[in-house]
């Protein structure tokens, strides 16, 4: 999603943001924890009907997004461990980009899924309403 511009004979590099993260990294962090949080509780809400598959698939890969624009500024406040747990949510939302057809279609997991993206849901809305927790050395 970002664009890599430079010179490879000095090796000097820089992204290119993209329209939509240059709007989404204006915001604080608590406020893209807020974005994030709207799309977890939408993409358990499709989950409950189960439906739109392709608007949940848009979704999470969304979320993900939202998660590598955030962390960075969380490492910076020193919200180190807070910035880990969204990198496990990263993590278990890419899983299941992987997983996704056996997923989709076994209710079980679908059913697993709906809990783990509740719990993150609570969690995430948890972080936002929180003042960062620096590492103390």
């Amino acid at each position: 999603m970002n664009l890599l511009l430079g010179n490879l004979a000095t090796g000097k590099f820089m992204i290119e943001l993209t329209p939509k993260q240059q709007i989404f990294i204006q915001d604080d962090v608590p406020t893209r924890l807020h974005h994030l949080a709207v799309h977890l509780d939408q993409i358990q809400s499709l989950w409950t009907q189960g439906s739109s598959q392709e608007l949940i698939l848009t979704l999470i890969k969304e979320s993900r997004y939202f998660i590598e624009w955030t962390v960075p500024d969380m490492v910076k406040a020193d919200d180190i461990d807070r910035a880990c747990e969204l990198v496990d949510l990263v993590r278990l939302l890419t899983r299941w980009l992987f997983h996704w057809d056996d997923i989709w279609t076994d209710a079980e997991q679908k059913q697993s899924a709906s809990q783990e993206i509740s719990y993150w849901l609570q969690r995430v809305l948890e972080i936002s309403r929180t003042e960062p927790e620096s590492m103390s050395v």
